[in-house]
């Protein structure tokens, strides 16, 4: 049996170390409360952009401005807080973060060991409408699983969760908890998890921050938010049993870390009756290939080269 915690929380907008001394209070509340896998948000540090779907494409310098200049650098200083954090707790961290890499923002997913190493980092494979004009796209390089004593812990973010075949490509290393780190908070978004879940076999982990309008700084939100009626997102952070069933949540519009026991055990039992990357499935019909090269635009070395 494994507790994990789910950390539906606001985070201080677009300030990364603001935000960093949160999160390393919230690990240590969850630690205190005996959980092992502690899990936030999308995009948690420096706080999800959410202008991009209020304003015409770049015309949000101010707002990009500042995300710039909090966007986490992996690994690094920030990450380095947090890592001791998870040591401390003797716990896994997983928190999604804005990432910079040079000119370029990523939407990265970041595993952390209770050693306070970093094990695992996953960037958004194809950012989705407006989030296209802040983050650039993953590749298949960085789609793995993490390994635990409670099982093989991995997922993907947001509407990835949308594309079958990266899907596909989680259930295939044989994944025990599924994280769903994400924005949206619509209706059909715990069902969305209830079918990952029963298609998957295995325990689901759906985390939302919770931001509203009078969480932008004044000087930032101008006419283009209200105040504590305008929500950004209202959370709906879920946990989901194998076959389906909720056992946590959805917890709306509070924060809160939402525990719950997971048995191992349980994925097993789902598993003889439905394994959709084994028994279950028809690699005489259907064949996945993921390519998991990294796809740099400049290689170095090679025959001859220097």
């Amino acid at each position: 049996m494994v507790t994990v915690a789910a950390v539906q929380a606001t985070p201080v907008f677009l300030d990364r170390e603001a935000t960093a001394d949160k999160v390393c209070a919230l690990v240590k509340e969850a630690a205190g409360a005996g959980a092992e896998l502690i899990v936030f948000g999308e995009s948690f540090i420096p706080a999800y952009p959410d202008w991009v779907w209020r304003t015409p494409a770049w015309s949000d310098s101010e707002f990009v401005k500042r995300l710039y200049a909090n966007a986490v650098n992996v690994p690094g200083p920030t990450l380095q807080r947090i890592a001791e954090a998870a040591a401390d707790a003797s716990a896994y961290v997983v928190i999604g973060v804005t990432e910079i890499d040079g000119g370029t923002l990523y939407n990265t997913l970041v595993y952390i060991g209770p050693d306070g190493k970093v094990l695992q980092r996953h960037r958004k494979l194809m950012p989705t409408g407006g989030e296209r004009t802040v983050w650039g796209m993953g590749d298949g390089s960085e789609l793995g699983v993490v390994s635990t004593p409670f099982g093989v812990v991995g997922g993907l973010l947001c509407w990835e969760n949308y594309m079958p075949l990266a899907r596909a490509a989680i259930y295939a290393q044989h994944c025990d908890i599924y994280l769903a780190p994400t924005w949206d908070t619509s209706d059909s978004w715990v069902g969305t998890l209830r079918h990952i879940a029963k298609e998957g076999r295995q325990f689901v982990i759906g985390v939302a921050p919770l931001l509203r309008g009078s969480d932008v700084p004044e000087d930032l939100r101008g006419t283009l938010y209200g105040l504590e009626d305008d929500w950004m997102s209202r959370g709906l952070t879920t946990i989901v049993a194998p076959g389906g069933k909720v056992i946590g949540g959805p917890v709306e519009e509070v924060e809160e870390i939402l525990y719950a026991d997971l048995d191992p055990a349980a994925v097993q039992e789902q598993r003889r009756m439905f394994d959709p990357v084994g028994h279950y499935a028809r690699p005489d019909v259907f064949t996945l290939h993921v390519d998991t090269r990294a796809k740099n635009p400049v290689v170095f070395g090679g025959d001859g080269g220097t």
